[in-house]
C-alpha cells in the first residue's frame, strides 16, 4: 500500500509504501511528518549520491530550521521509477 507518491527535481516519481513509513515511524520517531518527507522531495536543498550504492540510491537533504538539521530521505531507484528507503535527521549533508 502506497502512503503518497510525488514527482522530484528531475521529474521522477517517487513513492513511499507503508511498510517504510512503519520503518521510520520505528527507528526514527524524531521523523513524524509525511509532509516534510514530501517537501524534501519536491523541493530538496541538495541531492547526493550513496556512498554504497551511488548507481541506484540517492539521498535527498533539506534544512529543517525549528530542528537545526537536515532531513535526509534516502531514494532507491529501479526501473526508472524511485522509493523512499528511509528517513532520518544529520547534523550536516554526506
Amino acid at each position: 500500500m502506497l502512503l503518497f507518491e510525488v514527482v522530484d527535481k528531475s521529474r521522477r516519481n517517487i513513492h513511499l509504501s507503508m511498510e517504510r513509513w512503519k520503518h521510520i515511524a520505528a527507528e526514527h520517531p524524531e521523523v513524524a511528518d509525511l509532509e516534510e518527507i514530501k517537501k524534501t522531495i519536491i523541493e530538496p536543498d541538495k541531492i547526493t549520491p550513496s556512498f554504497y550504492d551511488p548507481e541506484y540510491v540517492s539521498y535527498y537533504y533539506r534544512f529543517i530550521k525549528r530542528l537545526k538539521r537536515y532531513l535526509m530521505v534516502a531514494v532507491k531507484y529501479l526501473n526508472g521509477c524511485g522509493f523512499i528507503i528511509t528517513a532520518y535527521l544529520v547534523r550536516s549533508i554526506k
